[in-house]
């Protein structure tokens, strides 16, 4: 594999504008992640008492879905303002609609406490946490796209990416620690709660450091421009009405990158946990320390692959990701069935290698798709619609392939299917990387081959 190219030091403010975006997104996606994590521990039980495991388990994962279900709605409301308002202002209302949900979750009563009430109220919190998320993305990876330079911008971008598996090592590790140190019947009782009220205390942190950023001088730049023509009388339509009238190849393109992406996550983290602890009777610890220590790989990985990115393009690496899980998809269960712990840990943190290639340059090459004046709602829009046909369906139909079959491998089959929509996407789309993001139409085309032609000679 090819060296990526050395990183120079960041333009000033660039490192804080990272470093908020990095904090903010971990937290969002630890409120996010710890959802999923509680739906195949202890919701199940919890909330959707029923007398088949797996059937409890595919209730709260439904429930889990919803929050997916929400998502795009987010995106184009947060889009639209991130667009007309800026990107500051509306990370900052995302995390603390989020951190508001997740903590709201450690508050509620349970089915044996209210009945139906519990898990109505848990889905309501949960499409608030979706709604959140469905804005936070877009922003996050925007606002340092937008601050950083051309040239490195796969390994700048990269960083809120990394919040992702920041976040899941995040949830995965607390409720590991929990699950050690507590009995099973007090972890049920209340240990659980406490992941998620820790949520308020995190977003407090978040929001002290997100407040303290600029804003992005690609925005302000656009903004001024907006403002000018509309001097001049010159009308322009919502932002998600242009995405759709002239981006919608670059939506698409966006929905098929993260497709495979997507669902494979989703399969190595949240149906994980499922499989080993319903399907092979192990303890959660296994399950779960799988995932923390791949988390943390995973957490390093991602900047390096959006670093090489820079160097070799978006396409090559993302491909290396994809063409790599379409493989490893039936090697992954082959592995974890052998039920040794190391072997499963093994066979996670691998898989969550070759989705951080798909992961590492997607913000850059996804912010790089549109102009300055509709980014924040295609990026969202595009991110945030796949979120819903694989995202959100990846750990129901595992689950579901797995009650019908009693077998792993239609769930191999389903995800190498998955990254196989994604090679053909990526194969389909042009490079992206180089590209000045504050041209538009055919100069961000031009940008962008004036910079390849440049990195040739």
């Amino acid at each position: 594999m090819a060296a990526a190219a050395p990183v120079s030091a960041p333009p000033r403010g660039l490192a804080r504008i990272v470093a908020a975006s990095l904090i903010g997104t971990t937290i969002e996606w630890y409120d996010f992640f710890l959802y999923g994590s509680a739906a195949a521990l202890v919701f199940n039980t919890l909330f959707f008492p029923t007398t088949d495991p797996l059937v409890g388990t595919l209730i709260a994962f439904v429930t889990y879905a919803i929050g997916f279900l929400a998502r795009p709605l987010g995106g184009v409301v947060f889009g639209h303002f991130g667009d007309k308002v800026g990107r500051k202002k509306l990370l900052v209302l995302s995390l603390l609609m989020m951190g508001g949900a997740t903590f709201g979750m450690g508050l509620l009563p349970t089915y044996a406490s209210i009945g139906v009430g519990a898990p109505v109220l848990l889905t309501l919190l949960r499409l608030v946490q979706g709604f959140a998320l469905g804005g936070e993305w877009g922003g996050a990876v925007l606002i340092v796209s937008e601050h950083g330079g051309d040239r490195h911008r796969g390994f700048w971008a990269s960083w809120p990416q990394a919040g992702a598996p920041g976040g899941n090592l995040l949830a995965t590790g607390v409720l590991a620690l929990l699950a050690a140190v507590q009995s099973e019947e007090a972890f049920l009782a209340w240990g659980w709660r406490v992941p998620f009220l820790l949520s308020g205390v995190l977003v407090m942190v978040g929001l002290w450091i997100r407040i303290s950023v600029s804003e992005s001088p690609v925005f302000l730049e656009a903004q001024a421009k907006a403002e000018a023509e509309a001097a001049r009388g010159v009308k322009e339509k919502a932002p998600v009405v242009q995405v759709f009238r002239g981006s919608w190849r670059e939506v698409l393109t966006a929905i098929g990158t993260r497709f495979g992406e997507n669902i494979s996550y989703y399969v190595l983290t949240s149906f994980l946990l499922v499989y080993v602890t319903v399907h092979l009777g192990l303890p959660k610890t296994t399950a779960l320390n799988a995932v923390l220590i791949g988390s943390a790989v995973h957490f390093l990985a991602i900047p390096a692959w959006g670093a090489l990115s820079d160097r070799l393009g978006r396409r090559p690496v993302t491909l290396i990701g994809s063409g790599g899980m379409a493989l490893w998809a039936f090697a992954f269960f082959a592995l974890v069935d052998s039920r040794s712990p190391a072997v499963i840990t093994l066979a996670v943190t691998a898989g969550l290698l070759l989705h951080g290639a798909m992961y590492g340059p997607q913000a850059a090459f996804i912010s790089e798709l549109f102009d300055t004046k509709v980014r924040y709602s295609g990026a969202s829009m595009g991110s945030q619609l796949a979120s819903i046909v694989a995202g959100a369906l990846a750990p129901i139909i595992a689950v579901e392939l797995l009650k019908d079959y009693d077998s792993s491998v239609p769930v191999s089959v389903y995800l190498s299917a998955a990254a196989l929509v994604t090679t053909a996407t990526v194969l389909a789309a042009r490079e992206t990387r180089g590209r000045d993001l504050s041209a538009t139409g055919q100069g961000a085309a031009a940008g962008a081959k004036a910079h390849d032609d440049a990195v040739r000679v």
